[in-house]
């Protein structure tokens, strides 16, 4: 039986390295000094999380970036879950359905992650359906309260120090209806300011939905 996999995803915001308070307690044997305001030129780097909630696992899937949130790190990031997880699990999959907010690096408005994720559909050879939540209700996607809230759980009060320390404590996080949360680190760097290809929106193959064209599309991928 072909079951297609449905996808939760969003950005956290960055989180910094170094000596920043976090919210929580911690029983050490020391008293632990931090900053008491968040200053990023006193970071020692840090991180991104760009997080994927499988709906039909209750798994999470966490990429920690290290330069910047951008639509290409968005769709490496689904590529590298499905990779390394999705095609494994769902071996007979024709298509994805991807939940996610309207602005950021997968903003409804923006042609350059139109363009990733055609790339993406052709990479994947998988029909890519996105389904974006309208403004202001962005509080209703799944990966919201089904996901971040228990990653936060699982890193109150720790002083993230290296991304190696970030990737532990968010891969810690479960529930007892039997989340699962695995953390990578992405090493690639990713620019700002790409410009959508010459002509693309001419000639892009996205599929708009009649009901809210806006928010509803599928990438189809491009074959020979």
């Amino acid at each position: 039986m072909r079951s297609n996999p449905i996808l939760s995803i969003d950005t956290k915001k960055r989180e910094l390295l170094g000596d920043f308070f976090r919210d929580g307690q911690l029983i050490t044997n020391r008293a632990l000094r931090v900053f008491d305001h968040d200053f990023p030129s006193f970071a020692d780097g840090y991180v991104i999380p760009h997080g994927l909630y499988d709906l039909k696992r209750n798994r999470g899937y966490i990429n920690l970036g290290g330069s910047h949130d951008t639509s290409e790190f968005a769709c490496d990031s689904i590529c590298q879950w499905w990779v390394t997880e999705g095609q494994e699990t769902y071996p007979f999959a024709d298509s994805l359905l991807l939940l996610c907010d309207g602005g950021g690096s997968n903003s409804a408005s923006q042609l350059i992650f139109k363009q990733d994720l055609q790339a993406l559909a052709n990479r994947l050879r998988l029909e890519i359906r996105v389904a974006h939540y309208p403004p202001y209700t962005s509080k209703y996607n799944p990966i919201e309260h089904r996901l971040f809230p228990h990653v936060a759980r699982a890193c109150q009060g720790i002083i993230f120090k290296t991304p190696e320390q970030v990737q532990h404590y968010m891969g810690q996080a479960k529930t007892r209806t039997g989340l699962s949360v695995v953390a990578n680190i992405v090493t690639k760097f990713y620019e700002t300011g790409r410009k959508v290809a010459e002509g693309f929106k001419k000639t892009m193959r996205i599929l708009f939905d009649n009901v809210l064209p806006r928010f509803n599309y599928r990438a189809v991928p491009i074959t020979g």
